[in-house]
């Protein structure tokens, strides 16, 4: 049976045993003796039975107040605990936030970001979760992470983006590319490739790689060429070393290859490729202060970027506690 008792009662309730009686009480929680005195009768007509007997000389607990009192003070207790969370939230440098991300994203300047976030609010805990784009919108959208990192925009009405940079792709080929060593090659001369991609998925609102692959080959004048649909970027990337076509990727996602030079890139004369790397929240979503700040801190990381193209360091890990999804993208 479930019963009305307000949190005033308790805590005239627990105001009366540390002060010692009514008249203390009233000072603790100033207030007068008359209003103490009725907020204890309410509390013991719903609990049904006395809390005090009154003496001389004050007070003393009855049996049924002696039960009573832990409770009391752990409501209390929890209640506070409650309202400090509540105000934390306002303050940069408390609280937890998910971000869930795009895995390749995590090259050495979004790490390096992270961690100037990580110590700049040493007292905030930042968790990492690696996805596909449209699975960090979902992800986003059902509560699970607090901020998103993706490719390409996501409509959907619940959802808020600001863009954070454009990130350059790239066609990339096997090292033993008949056009590998070309300072610069002419769309034309692609008329005959082969082109590996992630394969289209129905039921995601927007697609970014097999997008801007059909884009730009429309747009160079290759449209349609042949596509070997690849669902894992890993594979993609071992099946253009392997001399099995063409790829359009974006340059986060092929640093170390094009370091250790099992990848070449092709230099494309025409219009620079690039695909819009978003921050995606909830619209209706409350933001901490503490997410506020680690976006402002994402905000400000494109101007951060400043290592030269292919020396950029990509062996370093993510951050203690990301979840990584080996070889997905997108």
């Amino acid at each position: 049976m479930l019963i009305a008792v307000e949190i005033d009662q308790v805590q005239a309730f627990v105001a009366i045993v540390r002060g010692g009686g009514f008249t203390r009480a009233a000072s603790i929680l100033h207030l007068s003796q008359p209003a103490v005195s009725r907020r204890l009768d309410l509390l013991e007509r719903e609990l049904g039975a006395p809390l005090f007997e009154r003496i001389r000389s004050g007070v003393i607990l009855t049996e049924a107040g002696r039960t009573f009192l832990p409770h009391a003070e752990g409501l209390l207790a929890c209640m506070r605990d409650g309202l400090d969370s509540v105000r934390a939230l306002h303050q940069v440098d408390r609280g937890t936030i998910t971000l869930a991300l795009v895995g390749t994203l995590a090259s050495t300047t979004l790490t390096a970001c992270l961690e100037r976030f990580r110590e700049a609010h040493p007292r905030v805990e930042l968790r990492l979760r690696t996805a596909l784009s449209q699975e960090v919108s979902v992800l986003v959208r059902r509560g699970d992470a607090t901020l998103g990192l993706r490719y390409g925009a996501d409509p959907h009405p619940e959802m808020l983006a600001t863009p954070i940079y454009d990130e350059p792709m790239m066609v990339v080929c096997s090292p033993r590319h008949r056009l590998a060593r070309h300072r610069r090659v002419a769309p034309s001369a692609l008329g005959a490739e082969r082109w590996v991609a992630f394969p289209p998925r129905s039921d995601a609102f927007y697609d970014p790689y097999p997008w801007s692959l059909q884009n730009r080959l429309a747009a160079w004048g290759l449209s349609p060429a042949e596509i070997i649909p690849i669902d894992s970027l890993t594979a993609q990337k071992r099946m253009v070393e392997a001399g099995f076509g063409l790829a359009l990727l974006p340059e986060s996602s092929v640093d170390e290859e094009l370091r250790t030079g099992t990848l070449r890139a092709m230099r494309i004369s025409g219009t620079r490729v690039t695909i819009p790397v978003l921050l995606i929240h909830r619209r209706r979503a409350y933001l901490s202060g503490a997410a506020r700040a680690l976006m402002a801190e994402l905000a400000a990381w494109p101007s951060r970027q400043t290592p030269p193209r292919g020396v950029n360091g990509s062996g370093r890990r993510l951050p203690r506690g990301a979840r990584k999804t080996a070889g997905r993208h997108g």
